[in-house]
């Protein structure tokens, strides 16, 4: 009797271990296929710098229980023929996160439902599937009107209309900035959301010489400000937010992508002032 149990057992256990071995290799090629270089990491290991991957059609989600936040959000573009869009989908809550974040939970803020993954880019490349999960309350950030329907608007347009085709395929890393103390911010919410003070938006050239163009934005901007005003280093993004941008890079060519702001090929100059739609 004991010999048939452990036999089965034995069977039960190496079921299991396949299967995950299974799931672990299939999620580990979603994951490089929606992040270059690697999934952003911590720099120090804090209460405030873990989070879990969500996953979604078209866009990895860094979140924050803590924060209640998404501290980073990864995902890739290219240039689409013909690009659509279908009608913007309603807000959904994350049944993946901790806290209960609803489509009504910013009502009343003064904020606004901030996309991260952006819906129009998304959809476009992606499908209506991502697109609809772009609405997934686990994407969504508090910003200031002025912020997210002027400058971050004419930055997410910039990226899908004039990057994207200038270089055919971006990886793209966006997320909030919060003080460097957490007990300075720990009660400024919206809800149980943590307000971002700022949002960062790299864009890397997966090439192999890759080059990149990061943006650091406070959020009390008029939304009229000129793009390249803030432009900086991926290094200094690290420091403001405690994250590891493509862990896989080498060392070298890390120093030289994220250490140095080149603006050269990027044409900047020629969108940084477009208006925004609103």
């Amino acid at each position: 009797m004991w010999r048939r149990q452990a036999r089965n057992l034995g069977v039960s256990l190496v079921f299991v271990m396949v299967a995950t071995g299974l799931w672990y290799t299939q999620e580990r090629d979603y994951r490089d296929r929606l992040s270059w270089m690697g999934v952003p990491t911590w720099e120090v290991l804090s209460p405030t710098s873990v989070h879990r991957v969500l996953r979604n059609d078209g866009f990895l989600v860094g979140w924050s229980d803590v924060r209640v936040n998404p501290l980073w959000v990864s995902y890739t573009l290219q240039t689409v023929d013909d690009p659509r869009a279908g009608p913007r989908p309603d807000f959904q809550r994350d049944w993946r996160t901790l806290w209960p974040i609803a489509a009504d939970s910013y009502f009343g803020s003064g904020y606004d439902r901030g996309h991260l993954a952006p819906n129009y880019a998304i959809a476009t490349v992606h499908g209506r599937g991502a697109q609809q999960q772009t609405f997934l309350m686990s994407n969504i950030s508090p910003q200031r009107p002025d912020f997210n329907r002027r400058l971050w608007q004419r930055l997410e347009e910039v990226v899908i209309d004039h990057f994207a085709p200038r270089f055919g395929t971006l990886q793209v890393v966006t997320g909030p900035v919060f003080p460097e103390r957490f007990l300075d911010n720990v009660l400024n919410r919206v809800g149980l959301v943590e307000i971002p003070e700022a949002f960062y938006k790299i864009i890397v050239v997966p090439a192999d010489q890759p080059v990149a163009l990061a943006f650091l934005v406070p959020q009390n901007v008029r939304g009229n400000e000129p793009l390249d005003r803030y432009v900086v280093s991926i290094d200094e993004i690290e420091a403001r937010t405690g994250l590891n941008f493509f862990p896989n890079l080498p060392e070298g060519a890390a120093r030289v992508l994220e250490g140095q702001v080149r603006t050269q090929g990027w044409e900047l100059e020629k969108v940084a002032r477009l208006p925004s739609r609103f």
